[in-house]
């Protein structure tokens, strides 16, 4: 289906909710604060100059029956270039970025998808809203429950850290007209909709943020 975070509020208070979330916080001995991209200068620095520094590369995965083994080596690459990296927060961060974008993409909120998703992304988007609003149809979608989320591929490449996550989930669509009338669908009967997503991060970014780069079918 249609659809430097949706780990990538995916306007104040409500920025403040975006995808900072879907950064990894990597525990070395002890838990590591991450600064978020709303905090100060001051404060990060004083963030990172209270937490202690890594003394060795040795990355040690979590058990996390989400990750496909055929992905480890891409993880470990990620997690070996971004100290912060950490696989089962960027999972449950990407979970949130997958909620806000597509809500935006329902509510035709283009500003808040422009922050979420890269250039090509966006475009995709904002077409269909547009389409839709030419047809005078409003979507009155609700996400039920995500299933599943499970990494599909990870890779380092150069900088760029990329992760796939394939998204299970259960959907109530609903499509209006300009009166409201229902034209489809049934906010009593979810469906299950598969969406493959790829996120993506400069490693050595001063944010924490992920963006939203591909989308596909699962």
């Amino acid at each position: 289906m249609i659809f430097e975070i949706v780990i990538l509020a995916m306007i104040a208070a409500f920025l403040g909710m975006r995808l900072y979330s879907v950064l990894g916080q990597r525990a070395e001995h002890e838990e590591e604060v991450i600064p978020n991209r709303f905090d100060s200068g001051e404060q990060a620095q004083q963030q990172a100059e209270a937490r202690p520094q890594p003394t060795a590369q040795v990355i040690d995965l979590p058990r996390n029956p989400n990750l496909h083994p055929s992905v480890e080596q891409g993880v470990r690459a990620i997690a070996a270039a971004d100290r912060s990296f950490d696989l089962l927060s960027f999972i449950e961060g990407a979970k949130g970025a997958y909620a806000m974008v597509l809500e935006a993409f329902w509510k035709g909120d283009k500003e808040t998808l422009r922050e979420l998703c890269d250039l090509d992304v966006y475009r995709s988007f904002a077409g269909a809203i547009d389409a839709r609003v030419e047809a005078g149809h409003t979507l009155d979608n609700k996400l039920i429950r995500i299933e599943d989320a499970t990494v599909r591929d990870a890779e380092l490449d150069g900088r760029t850290a990329r992760v796939t996550v394939l998204f299970v989930s259960d959907i109530a669509a609903v499509t209006r007209d300009a009166e409201g009338n229902l034209i489809a669908g049934s906010l009593d009967d979810a469906i299950e909709s598969r969406d493959i997503w790829t996120f993506s991060r400069q490693v050595d970014a001063a944010g924490p943020d992920w963006i939203l780069d591909e989308t596909d079918e699962g």
